[in-house]
């Protein structure tokens, strides 16, 4: 899996380039976005790695039980401590939280808790949270097919997604942000995810067959809803990321002789063509530039794809390395670069320097947060998993 931790280390550093680059580099972010937008490159990379792991982690576990414990202690604690750490610096003065309007602070924390904020019409603590709301709608999807016993369709089901894609976008789909938040409101909406996920993950972790088959439906079919009518990204998009993630397992199943590659190939020409097809359907926008978009979608295809037939050569170790830390690369940087900017400021002018500087001081920092935060959370998932043992398959 060592290709995997490389493609993991250059997603890392190009998503962080991409938002330090407000900080350091700001005019020759102007200039690069609408050719190649970074942010897009580095998540579609992630999304596709996630696709290719998450659900063989669950189908070699064969427990939902442990398979929760599991993503629940690798998740969370890194996450708990950056979120700890931004709000500690908003107590002391020396960064700033976004605008949460008229929202309470209740209905905020739990969005939060349940990872889904981004899709439950709530702004991000961190801006980088946003990726991991679709991670989370993309397990309890996983868990749903498991549990039904569908979850070897992954590539019939990233070509359904992705061909949904382009029909929303052909048809002129377009949804105001958050639709369901504003149909139903944020706090109810809040609510109704909260209980219903907690509902879903527990009756999918028992033992008794009908409980594991409902639980695993009630997860996923919220989650998928959520994604349709209630992103901030437009409609084609979300669906385009979860086709994305599913093609990631497409090929771990090829790869491991589980359909043939024939079927994962047909399955990444449907989906990279429909993706590419509604980004320049889609058009530009004040926040969209389908060029930057479709050159960032393709070129994170063929990392994956150069990835993959590499896969059987040694890994560099420093790319090795640079994809053991990369989580708390992605979560520890945005909280770093809020200090930056709640107390030095951005710079007026482009400076490699300090672009460097910043790199410089936020790696060995991520290697502390590894150490001691990510590796001890994920020891205690692995010891509750051993107590709890397997029952629920």
């Amino acid at each position: 899996m060592g290709w995997l931790d490389a493609l993991r280390g250059i997603a890392a550093l190009v998503v962080v380039f991409d938002h330090s680059s407000y900080t350091f580099m700001a005019d020759f972010r102007r200039e690069l976005m609408p050719q190649f937008d970074t942010s897009r490159y580095g998540i579609m990379v992630f999304f596709l790695v996630s696709g290719y792991i998450i659900p063989a982690s669950l189908e070699r576990r064969g427990c939902v039980r442990t398979f929760w414990i599991g993503r629940i202690f690798r998740v969370y604690p890194l996450w708990a401590a950056a979120v700890t750490a931004l709000l500690a610096a908003h107590l002391l003065g020396i960064a700033h939280l976004r605008d949460f309007g008229e929202r309470s602070a209740v209905s905020v924390a739990v969005a939060h808790v349940t990872m889904l904020q981004e899709l439950l019409g709530t702004p991000n603590l961190l801006l980088v949270l946003w990726t991991l709301s679709y991670e989370m709608s993309f397990y309890l999807l996983c868990v749903a097919l498991f549990t039904v016993r569908l979850h070897q369709r992954s590539a019939a089901i990233a070509v359904i997604l992705a061909l949904l894609a382009a029909a929303s976008v052909t048809a002129g789909v377009v949804l105001p942000a958050s639709a369901l938040s504003g149909r139903f409101g944020t706090g109810p909406l809040i609510a109704f995810a909260a209980f219903t996920m907690g509902v879903a993950i527990c009756c999918a972790s028992a033992t008794p067959p009908v409980l594991r088959w409902f639980g695993g439906v009630l997860g996923g079919v919220p989650a998928l809803a959520l994604v349709l009518f209630n992103g901030t990204v437009p409609m084609w998009e979300g669906l385009v990321i979860l086709a994305v993630m599913f093609l990631g397992s497409a090929v771990h199943r090829a790869e491991n002789g589980r359909v043939t590659w024939r079927h994962a190939a047909g399955a990444a020409v449907v989906v990279i063509a429909c993706a590419v097809g509604s980004a320049y359907r889609y058009g530009d926008g004040d926040h969209f530039a389908r060029r930057g978009w479709i050159v960032a979608f393709l070129l994170a295809v063929l990392t994956f794809a150069a990835g993959l037939a590499a896969r059987h050569r040694r890994t560099p170790r420093l790319l090795a390395a640079l994809g053991t830390i990369s989580y708390s690369v992605y979560l520890v940087h945005p909280v770093l670069l809020a200090v930056i900017d709640g107390t030095i400021g951005r710079r007026r002018q482009d400076s490699l320097v300090l672009e460097l500087a910043f790199f410089a001081v936020l790696l060995p920092l991520c290697l502390l947060t590894h150490r001691y935060v990510e590796v001890p959370g994920q020891a205690c998932g692995r010891g509750l998993a051993r107590r709890l043992g397997s029952g629920a398959r």
